[in-house]
């Protein structure tokens, strides 16, 4: 089966934006290298868990006796991006996804593959099996530390500009009203 790989190393931009009303939102992941744009949909708690690992593996570097590789330990201000997601034309919507270091180019590395058809109580397709005759999509993003530094933090601000929670129940409080119940003691 054919792959084709969508490969951003050292982008322009890499941003994860939303397209929708609170409640409704669409995330995605979307990166730009000159004219080529990629914009791949993820789920929200896809995007928060993205944000939170790629955290954790730039912390994880700056305990590296002598910090080789100059991980800011905050996002620098000039790579804060606040803009708007460009035009967004969906390649695929994001099953699994990588996330990983590459040392010899001091950049992180993330991999988004497509949601496949497999229905998970088939024992014979549990192994992510997709139609031989259909071209695969991959994303691959390389990002230097600073660029993912300021990745994550845009990130987990976009995840968490959604609705706000319910004091009672936790649970998201739409626009036009929310009920819960109390929980008993």
């Amino acid at each position: 089966m054919p792959r084709r790989v969508h490969e951003f190393d050292w982008p322009d931009r890499a941003v994860v934006g939303t397209i929708g009303p609170p409640g409704a939102r669409t995330f995605y992941l979307q990166v730009r290298s000159g004219t080529r744009l990629a914009s791949v949909v993820l789920e929200k708690q896809q995007s928060a868990l993205l944000a939170e690992k790629i955290d954790e593996i730039l912390d994880q570097l700056i305990t590296v006796e002598g910090n080789p590789f100059s991980v800011p330990a905050s996002t620098p201000p000039e790579l804060v991006d606040n803009d708007q997601l460009e035009g967004v034309e969906e390649l695929f919507r994001a099953g699994a996804m990588g996330l990983g270091w590459d040392p010899a180019t001091a950049q992180l590395v993330i991999e988004a593959y497509p949601v496949t058809d497999v229905d998970p109580e088939d024992d014979a397709t549990a192994a992510s099996v997709v139609d031989e005759d259909s071209d695969i999509d991959v994303l691959l993003l390389r990002l230097p530390v600073g660029a993912a530094r300021a990745f994550a933090r845009r990130t987990r601000e976009v995840v968490g500009a959604g609705r706000p929670a319910c004091p009672i129940c936790g649970y998201p409080v739409d626009p036009d009203g929310h009920t819960c119940t109390v929980p008993e003691d």
